[in-house]
């Protein structure tokens, strides 16, 4: 009998090399990945990843609603008692499942190219779901060499809202991002020595922008924002560093410990260090939104052969391509051939079909244990050689979010490319 949840299979911890090469052939160089949920024990829950409402607090009322769903990832949550494989990616390949972690340890270059693995001996790069009722407190992210501080990896990232998750804004569909040209460090520090007296004012310090479904934003580390209530796309590096420069969001205490969790101990009350975090050109940039906004740009004129291929996150940040992002749509009874230049990370947002030899389809309803056909994770090899992608729906489109790691795709547009 097929296996149709996680407590089904037998988790594989180690000696994963027979399994892995039978889930490789068993899907013509692509890995079947199980659901992997995220909760946030600040942030409650927007209610449009498809899980379950009864299970949105299925690791316990004490840990907070599940507001995440990685994708293809090796990086560990970073949440206070966690369980152990929080944040970790599944492959699923008969009865057995083993993390994409072990995976690409055990095969290295064979799963994510010779030029990830040479430079990086990891999967470097993950994206997810996020999806919260209300706005997140406005915050950082580290760079490589502020998160060096405390041996952490820095985290840029970038957001595309996919309209099939969002039927519905929520409460805030408006995101704070950095701050107003003209605002000076003295007035942030003001608003770190204003913590404990209520709403420390941080936001009367920023500008918000309007999100439209179908669009996105590329940002880099040390750059403030508040992320609004729309279900976001959210591919970045693999690591999961912040600092939380914002009291108190929507009557909710942020612990001043959610600040300062990733600055070395010694400078948790330095506030001067932590003004210091923010990168400050980037933040007052009063050309913020032409630095940072994306829209879809077709890869090529494939409309009349029934599919579009669009890059929804795309550019470079300090002259780095870290992640790339692409958005596939194949409308009713359509088949075509997808060629990449590197390993990607897939997820269905609408609708069913096939690539290569596994199903794709797009689950309506998921319980917290259930194995579902949505996700999968290509690799560099099939990549390269082209995946076949089929509608077989008559009647709905088939669409697909796939992205990819560094440097990956040299071809890439800038940003600021949708424009001309």
């Amino acid at each position: 009998m097929t296996a149709t949840s996680v407590k089904q299979l037998k988790t594989v911890s180690s000696n994963v090399k027979k399994p892995l090469e039978a889930a490789l052939d068993a899907g013509g160089g692509l890995l079947r990945l199980a659901p992997c949920w995220v909760p946030r024990s600040f942030l409650q829950p927007g209610k449009r990843l498809k899980l379950d409402p009864k299970d949105l607090y299925a690791f316990g009322l004490n840990r907070g609603g599940i507001d995440e769903r990685w994708f293809g990832s090796t990086t560990p949550a970073a949440n206070d008692n966690r369980t152990p494989d929080e944040g970790l990616s599944y492959v699923v390949q008969g009865g057995e499942r083993f993390t994409l972690a072990d995976a690409v340890t055990e095969m290295g270059a064979g799963i994510i190219g010779d030029a990830i693995w040479k430079k990086y001996k990891k999967w470097p790069v993950y994206s997810k779901f996020f999806d919260n009722m209300g706005p997140i407190p406005h915050h950082m992210h580290q760079s490589r060499e502020q998160a060096a501080l405390v041996k952490q990896e820095g985290k840029p990232e970038s957001y595309y809202f996919p309209p099939q998750h969002n039927n519905t804004g929520n409460n805030f569909p408006f995101t704070f991002m950095g701050l107003t040209p003209g605002t000076t460090k003295a007035q942030v520090r003001k608003c770190l020595e204003d913590w404990n007296k209520g709403d420390n004012g941080i936001l009367d310090l920023s500008q918000a922008f309007r999100l439209k479904p179908g669009s996105g934003w590329l940002i880099g580390p040390s750059i403030l924002h508040a992320p609004g209530s729309l279900c976001t796309y959210e591919p970045q590096w693999g690591s999961d560093v912040f600092g939380m420069y914002q009291s108190l969001v929507e009557g909710r205490e942020v612990p001043w410990a959610l600040l300062v969790k990733d600055m070395p101990k010694d400078k948790h009350q330095d506030l001067d260090f932590i003004v210091e975090q923010l990168d400050w050109e980037q933040n007052v940039d009063p050309n913020f939104k032409d630095n940072h906004y994306l829209e879809p740009i077709p890869v090529a004129d494939t409309a009349s052969e029934g599919y579009v291929d669009r890059w929804i996150v795309y550019g470079r940040i300090k002259g780095a391509q870290l992640f790339t992002a692409k958005e596939l749509t194949l409308e009713p009874g359509a088949k075509c051939v997808i060629k990449d230049t590197g390993a990607y990370g897939l997820i269905t947002v609408q609708g069913k079909g096939r690539m290569n030899q596994l199903a794709l389809d797009c689950p309506k309803l998921i319980r917290f244990y259930d194995l579902t056909e949505d996700e999968v994770f290509c690799t560099e090899s099939a990549a390269r050689s082209g995946v076949t992608f089929e509608n077989t729906s008559d009647v709905e489109p088939l669409v697909v979010l796939r992205y990819f790691g560094p440097e990956a795709n040299p071809d890439a547009p800038a940003v600021g490319a949708h424009k001309r």
